[in-house]
């Protein structure tokens, strides 16, 4: 209890979370349509704004990058990274992406081939995942990496505590303020990662009904989240380096060997050929794509659906994984973090995504007529491990690979709260990522068995609507950040050269 009454910040989050979950469960339904509906209110009224932002972010960062502020270091000037590329590089990727390129591999690219966002001169593959490119590519990173940059420079040269707060210090009226967008990203993180748990589960769940046939159900979905719990806290226990580091480096290396099986049993010169045309199209239409302008714009309806529900889904999800970048990019100058968080991991999705998605056009073309095959974000991997030698192995391996995503999140978020809540300690103590790991445990059990009592209401499927909500926020915050933040290092910096 001492740890309690010692920690508003703790206390506040905790209370506000038990007192949203006893509401959820008092009135399920009536919390159902209050977030489908406020979710939708904000990308109608804001979902342009957040295309705009999106862009401005891209621009901001090269721009920060490519001058001479870029050599700024994150550290002492003669600080070396604390992290090799390699070990940054997977730690960063699976905290920042992680199991949703398994959920979104084939029926994304399928669903832009059979539904073009807009007519266009470009073939209708190349078109498909140009757009899908446009969706994972440098947007989502650029929101990263605008709070990996700030929270960073805060860190590592001002010497501040590990909180978003304290990007805004210097402004902000006083700690009802600070503790209050401390406890809006508590809450945003803590949202995700049940959404994510629980969608996670369903996707293993409905792998293994795939695999070995029906009979797997709610009691699996716990199991699952017990384990996706457990191997978490045990990775945030061992630490960032015994932990985190070990398991996101194993991610990456299966995710790697699974990507270049598929590469190389398919047809190797329509990838690489689909990957370069898509990419070209890409960057030469990303700032038209980006506004929606002209011949780009899909439409309300299409953007509403796709583009603004992701972009407010990578905004509310920005905080917590910038944090994390921040923490592990102690060592780099600007320039490396920003180029390296807006490129390395974009070129990755976009050749993941070439590889599977050029795939799965060709084994629709090879059947003649599509029926929606690929339609269900669940099952459709596997659906598509069908055309492939060694199904059951390929299946095995991706659905680890769901559980050992999930585990990267859960743990690198765990970390981070526990960071906020343990007065910004950049290794904060064991009872804090105890704590929040037995609270996600617990809080993601109750959402599953909520989900399974209303059947009729998708409980998930709302727990990620409301990031939608709680990004809105966020979108603001980081206008204000980012002129808070070029205000202080171009009055403060001095070219080491």
């Amino acid at each position: 209890m001492d740890l309690f009454n010692k920690n508003k910040l703790l206390t506040l989050s905790l209370g506000i979370l038990f007192l949203c979950s006893l509401i959820v469960i008092v009135d399920t339904e009536g919390s159902y349509n209050a977030i489908e509906v406020a979710s939708l209110w904000v990308r109608n009224h804001f979902g342009y704004f957040y295309l705009y932002l999106g862009l401005a972010c891209v621009l901001f960062l090269l721009g920060i990058a490519l001058s001479p502020l870029g050599k700024l270091k994150l550290g002492k000037k003669d600080s070396k990274p604390e992290h090799s590329l390699w070990s940054w590089t997977a730690m960063l990727y699976s905290a920042g992406m992680g199991a949703g390129i398994l959920l979104r591999a084939v029926q994304e690219p399928v669903y832009m081939q059979q539904h073009p966002p807009y007519l266009s001169n470009i073939p209708r593959d190349l078109l498909a995942l140009e757009f899908t490119f446009y969706q994972w590519g440098f947007t989502a990173w650029a929101f990263y990496g605008l709070f990996a940059m700030v929270v960073g420079y805060m860190l590592f040269v001002r010497k501040n505590e590990v909180r978003i707060s304290a990007t805004l210090i210097n402004i902000l009226p006083g700690t009802v303020a600070r503790n209050g967008i401390d406890i809006m990203t508590i809450l945003t993180t803590v949202f995700g990662l049940i959404a994510a748990i629980g969608l996670g589960t369903a996707q293993v769940t409905g792998g293994l009904n795939h695999v070995f046939g029906n009979g797997y159900g709610v009691g699996t979905m716990l199991l699952l989240a017990l384990l996706i719990s457990l191997l978490a806290f045990l990775s945030v226990w061992l630490g960032l380096n015994k932990g985190i580091k070990v398991i996101s480096k194993l991610n990456i290396l299966v995710t790697l060997a699974l990507l270049l099986f598929v590469f190389f049993v398919s047809d190797v010169g329509a990838i690489v050929r689909s990957f370069g045309l898509s990419l070209l199209h890409y960057l030469l239409d990303f700032i038209p794509m980006s506004l929606a302008y002209g011949n780009y714009d899909p439409g309300i309806s299409f953007l509403t659906d796709w583009t603004f529900y992701y972009w407010a889904f990578w905004i509310a999800w920005a905080p917590f994984t910038g944090i994390f970048i921040a923490r592990i990019s102690k060592g780099r100058s600007l320039r490396q973090l920003l180029l390296g968080v807006l490129i390395i991991p974009s070129l990755g999705t976009f050749f993941w995504f070439s590889v599977f998605g050029t795939s799965a056009f060709q084994i629709i073309e090879g059947w003649g007529n599509y029926n929606n095959e690929f339609g269900n974000v669940f099952s459709s991997i596997f659906i598509f491990f069908k055309n492939y030698p060694m199904e059951t192995l390929l299946n095995g391996v991706t659905i680890f690979l769901l559980i050992s995503f999930l585990v990267t999140s859960v743990d690198s978020a765990v970390f981070v709260l526990s960071m906020f809540t343990d007065g910004g300690n950049k290794n904060p103590s064991k009872k804090h990522r105890l704590l929040w790991s037995v609270f996600i445990w617990l809080a993601t059990m109750a959402i599953i068995l909520l989900g399974n009592a209303k059947t009729e209401i998708d409980v998930l499927v709302a727990a990620q609507k409301l990031l939608v909500i709680t990004s809105l926020p966020f979108a603001f915050f980081m206008v204000v950040m980012a002129g808070v933040f070029l205000r202080d290092v171009t009055g403060k910096y001095k070219d080491p050269v």
